[in-house]
């Protein structure tokens, strides 16, 4: 008969480890206070309310026209568009990036 093997783990000394989380001394470190966003500038602001404009669908679809035909065709059928996006569409009406809502590169 061959004497009992026992587990490789019965040959090492237990050690405990030390517990961690247990009490500190030291003051949690303040918050990092949050890097202020980036001021936009006139065109960039411009953009953003005529993008909004595009995707508010209380004014109808803006495929297959211009932002000023769609905003003349939501005053026509008194949905009360802003006042400020005709006249941001006005001071640039030659840039299509003004003109010219998202979706104008997409084909109907």
């Amino acid at each position: 008969m061959t004497p009992k093997r026992g587990l490789i783990t019965d040959t090492y000394e237990i050690v405990k480890k030390a517990r961690r989380g247990g009490k500190r001394d030291k003051t949690p470190s303040p918050p990092k206070p949050e890097p202020e966003p980036p001021q936009l500038g006139e065109r960039e602001k411009d953009l953003q309310e005529l993008k909004k404009f595009d995707l508010d669908w209380t004014f109808g679809p803006c495929t297959g026209i211009s932002r000023l035909q769609r905003w003349e065709r939501a005053a026509l059928h008194g949905l009360n568009p802003p006042q400020e996006i005709k006249e941001i569409l006005l001071k640039e009406n030659t840039d299509p990036q003004y003109t010219q809502s998202l979706w104008c590169d997409y084909p109907l």
